[in-house]
Parts: structure tokens; C-alpha cells; sequence
């Protein structure tokens, strides 16, 4: 078999997987050779292991890619794909962010058997997700829902939620267009009143800092505008310190030079919110999110970043 012309390393989840063969094809496309000359490397990581707590009393996101760095630096795999939301504001040294993919739907869906809408649901109904900032903006909207511990992939929360665990959850929209499972949408959460985590939708490429001949190859599919936003919205989260510990919600928008953004942190119950707004030009885009987040973090109690 002829060597591989790149290995890309992915968790195993459904989700993962397809966005791993989306960066094979687009790759493959963009240099005109067949799909089978990159080969997908599946590695299991410790995040997909732990299904009964929230990774922030785990470890934190970096539980998601610290199988997959270790690979990526022995020299397993030449690039990782991922989540965007799921990639830790700091990378081990050696690795750096290569850039991102075009950007999908940012926006949360709704998906319940018991309601339309999330405001349709009745009191004390159950609203399952694992996302500290969906159950603080859930309670913000909702205080008269109970909200509960989902974890799992896709498929597996969508199996719970049809067996009767919870009364509703919540997942990206990005993610259920990738898997083709729209179909069990009810509700589509306006992203004004239902901000996305920051990096939601875009599917994050991480590379070997001193593999410069793999950033070529990379360069040939990577989208400027969505590594503009996501400059700025990462910006933002790295000096909020967000892990998976504090409600962070945060959306760079790009349109031809320029760039808006608009930033939220809330306490866990959702009962106090601070937010925070900016714009500017595209070349800014870090600076902007760092000074957003420092807004922030002048204009909030302490102790909503250190719950």
C-alpha cells in the first residue's frame, strides 16, 4: 500500500468522524488526488470515556484532545481535526492552530417530544445538556425548568431524550446538519437570545508548529474570514481563563473587512449576566477579543469566574 499523503487524527464519535472526512475530501479536492491517500486515524480520548459527571469536574475540555496532541507530536498523525468549541485556548507547545473550516450554522436547536419551543415547555419540565452555558441561559429564559446532566454523543443524547430521560435537550445545529439529523429539530434558538459557545460550528485544525510543509497543504481549504472570528472569540475566552467551568458564550461575525462581536459570562443559575460588545477591522480581531474580555472581566464579580 503507497504511503499515506496525510493522516488525520479525529475522536471516534459520529460527529468527529464527519468532520474528519469532510477536511479528506476538501483536501483531496484541493490537490487533486484520491481520497483513500489520506488515511483517518481514529484515537480514543479520555472526554468520550467519562459519561456520568461534567468534564468540569473531569478535567475540563482539554479531555477531548489530550490523546489526540500526544499523537499529533510522536508523529502519528500530521494534522487533528476539531470542534472548534471543544479546543482548548492553549496548545501544547509544538502544536499551534493551522486555521479553520467554512463556518456552519452557529446557532443551538431545540429538540423535544413534550413542546415547540423552549418557552412552550411546562414548568418543572427537564431540559437535559451537559453545557454549562446552555443550562445558564436555559435558566435565565426558563428559572421555572429543571435542568439536567446529558452526556454522550449525538445519537446517544437524542436516544435518551426519545426513551423518556429527559423532557428536552439542546445541540448544536452544525453538528445535527453534519450527521443529516435535522429532522429531529423543533425549534431553531434565535442566537440573540441564545448566544453559541465561541467556536461553535467551525471545525478547528491543529498542526505541528514546525511542519511547515503540511501548513501548505492545509492552506489550500482554510477559510480567512471564519480564522478571523475565530481569533477574536478565542481571544476573548483566553483571558476569561473558559474551560468548561463558567457559562461563556461569545460570536464574531465577519463582513468584508469587518468584524462585530458580541460576548456574555453567567452565573451557573442564570440569575445575573454581564455582557459585552465590539467591532472593528478584520486585522484587529485579537485585540478586540482580548479587550472584550477584559471588559468583562473589570465588570463581573470575581466569583462568577472562579464558581
Amino acid at each position: 500500500m503507497a504511503q499515506a499523503w496525510m493522516k488525520i487524527g479525529t475522536r471516534g464519535s459520529p460527529l468527529a468522524l464527519a468532520q474528519a472526512h469532510e477536511t479528506r475530501h476538501l483536501l483531496a479536492a484541493a490537490h487533486g488526488i484520491p481520497e483513500d491517500r489520506i488515511e483517518i486515524v481514529v484515537i480514543k480520548v479520555s472526554g468520550d470515556q467519562i459519561l456520568d459527571r461534567p468534564l468540569s469536574e473531569a478535567g475540563g475540555k482539554g479531555l477531548f484532545t489530550k490523546e489526540i496532541d500526544i499523537a499529533q507530536l510522536e508523529g502519528s498523525v500530521d494534522i487533528a481535526v476539531h470542534s472548534s468549541k471543544d479546543l482548548p485556548t492553549v496548545l501544547p507547545d509544538g502544536l499551534e492552530v493551522g486555521g479553520f473550516l467554512p463556518r456552519e450554522d452557529v446557532r443551538d436547536a431545540f429538540i423535544s417530544l413534550r413542546a415547540k419551543s423552549l418557552m412552550d415547555l411546562p414548568a418543572g419540565a427537564l431540559v437535559g445538556t451537559a453545557s454549562l452555558r446552555r443550562q445558564a441561559l436555559v435558566r435565565k429564559l426558563r428559572p421555572d425548568l429543571r435542568v439536567g446532566l446529558l452526556r454522550g454523543n449525538v445519537q446517544t443524547r437524542l436516544s435518551k431524550l426519545q426513551s423518556g430521560e429527559c423532557d428536552a435537550t439542546l445541540l448544536a445545529l452544525a453538528g445535527l446538519k453534519r450527521l443529516n439529523l435535522t429532522q429531529h429539530v423543533t425549534e431553531i434558538l434565535d442566537d440573540e437570545k441564545f448566544l453559541p459557545a465561541v467556536g461553535q460550528g467551525a471545525i478547528g485544525i491543529t498542526v505541528r508548529s514546525d511542519d511547515h510543509e503540511t501548513r501548505v497543504k492545509l492552506g489550500a481549504i482554510l477559510h480567512p474570514d471564519t480564522g478571523y472570528a475565530l481569533t477574536l472569540e478565542r481571544a476573548f475566552l483566553r483571558v476569561l481563563d473558559g474551560s468548561c467551568r463558567t457559562p461563556i458564550a461569545g460570536l464574531a461575525r465577519v463582513k468584508d473587512n469587518h468584524i462585530s462581536f458580541r460576548g456574555l459570562i453567567l452565573r451557573t443559575d442564570g440569575s445575573e449576566y454581564y455582557e459585552t460588545q465590539t467591532q472593528g477591522d478584520i486585522a484587529d480581531a485579537q485585540r478586540l477579543g482580548v479587550q472584550a474580555g477584559q471588559d468583562l472581566l473589570a465588570r463581573a464579580p470575581a466569583d462568577i469566574l472562579t464558581h
